[in-house]
């Protein structure tokens, strides 16, 4: 029998904002670090999205989840390293919880936030994607047009088009270097 004691701890993780393409990714990411060590995931969130003090790793900007999970004092070692062999995660810190209240913890419960906010921005990019397919085809129209039409051209005179009378000179630059 083992005498392992089994503790409450607080995580942040933090991602670079291109995690914010890709959420579902960056949150199972997460969670995985912490199944595989034996942690018991008891509250999971997306805290905030926001610019950092300094950059980390070339990021200005970064994505930040908030995990509450139950883990035995063994296990912090190992989450630990992973989380600093992870390519993914640009920092990580993991501290002791036992003295927030469960109100609290539960009160951080955010996997339903992070499922709608994921769902809204899948939404988002198949709208902007098919928003973009429509400009194309717009565009393609409007190129039928122009080449069905033949253009009047001013050859027959010796006069300048109202274009080429409002357009801008090409001016000499002169230097003043001696």
């Amino acid at each position: 029998m083992s005498n392992e004691r089994i503790r409450t701890y607080e995580g942040m993780f933090l991602f670079p904002q291109s995690a914010t393409a890709n959420l579902q990714e960056a949150a199972d990411h997460v969670k995985s670090i912490l199944d595989r060590c034996g942690a018991t995931i008891v509250s999971f969130r997306k805290w905030d999205d926001r610019r950092l003090a300094y950059e980390v790793q070339g990021n200005k900007r970064g994505v930040y989840f908030l995990a509450y999970f139950t883990a035995p004092t063994s296990a912090l070692a190992e989450i630990e390293r992973r989380c600093n062999l992870s390519e993914e995660l640009l920092r990580m810190m993991i501290t002791s919880a036992e003295h927030i209240p469960a109100e609290i913890i539960e009160a951080n419960e955010g996997q339903e936030d992070l499922a709608t906010e994921i769902k809204l921005r899948g939404e988002k990019s198949t709208e902007s994607g098919s928003k973009s397919a429509s400009k194309v085809s717009r565009k393609s129209k409007t190129e039928q047009i122009k080449t069905a039409e033949p253009e009047a051209t001013d050859e027959a005179t010796d006069e300048p088009s109202d274009a080429e009378e409002n357009s801008p000179k090409p001016t000499k630059e002169v230097s003043t270097d001696a």
